[in-house]
């Protein structure tokens, strides 16, 4: 199984590369769009632990773009549904599920243990920012998803400090959350296009949640390697 799983792999990267990659833990919060593509990417590349938070259940709206959202799924917690999505992958995972939200009174419970990195694909500024800032104070690396939503075109993602970033509305009110915390040099993956307006709801298309995860977990594997 192991041989079938990584062959591919350790032929592009190297036996002692795969092996940081298969030792890393990494926490992974928010399991929406963007977290569950990332943690799947992951996994799929290599990575043998994982921590996984999200307080919410797949819900039916969902199913448009996040890999975790099946008829079968719908009703379930995310942190299951993606549990059990990736040890159907790679059965020799260690996967830590938490179902809670990520804020001011879970992140000791979280943050419980050391990470080799952190993945931040939460949407409330407030839980984001708390994020990076434990981050930061742990000194665990972190990256960051920003907007991927009311975007249809053809994806275009780049990793680039949080404090150079334009034309994303999310950055703008964490930049302004981050200085007043003071805190430096945080890399995001953020879209390259300006954002859609759409009335009521923040639109969604399948693959763009998908890119951005994509443009993530090279970002992370390349850390890591």
């Amino acid at each position: 199984m192991t041989d079938q799983f990584s062959q591919r792999t350790i032929a592009l990267i190297g036996q002692d590369a795969y092996q940081k990659l298969t030792n890393s833990d990494i926490l992974v919060v928010g399991l929406g769009g963007v977290g569950g593509f990332v943690a799947e990417f992951l996994a799929r590349a290599g990575v043998q632990n994982f921590t996984l938070v999200d307080g919410d259940d797949v819900e039916p709206t969902n199913l448009n773009r996040q890999i975790i959202a099946t008829q079968d799924t719908v009703g379930m917690p995310k942190t299951d549904a993606l549990c059990q999505r990736l040890l159907s992958v790679n059965p020799n995972l260690k996967i830590r599920c938490k179902k809670t939200r990520f804020n001011s009174h879970t992140v000791d419970e979280i943050f419980d243990k050391g990470y080799d990195f952190v993945i931040d694909a939460i949407d409330s500024v407030a839980d984001k920012v708390l994020l990076i800032i434990t981050a930061k104070q742990k000194n665990v690396p972190i990256v960051c998803a920003m907007g991927a939503g009311n975007r249809f075109d053809i994806p275009s993602f780049e990793v680039k400090d949080i404090f150079k970033t334009e034309n994303d509305g999310l950055a703008k009110i964490v930049r302004k959350k981050l200085r007043e915390n003071q805190i430096k040099d945080v890399p995001c993956v953020c879209a390259k296009s300006n954002s859609k307006r759409v009335d009521g709801v923040i639109g969604s298309i399948s693959y763009y949640p998908a890119a951005c995860a994509s443009v993530i977990a090279a970002y992370v594997v390349n850390k890591l390697l």
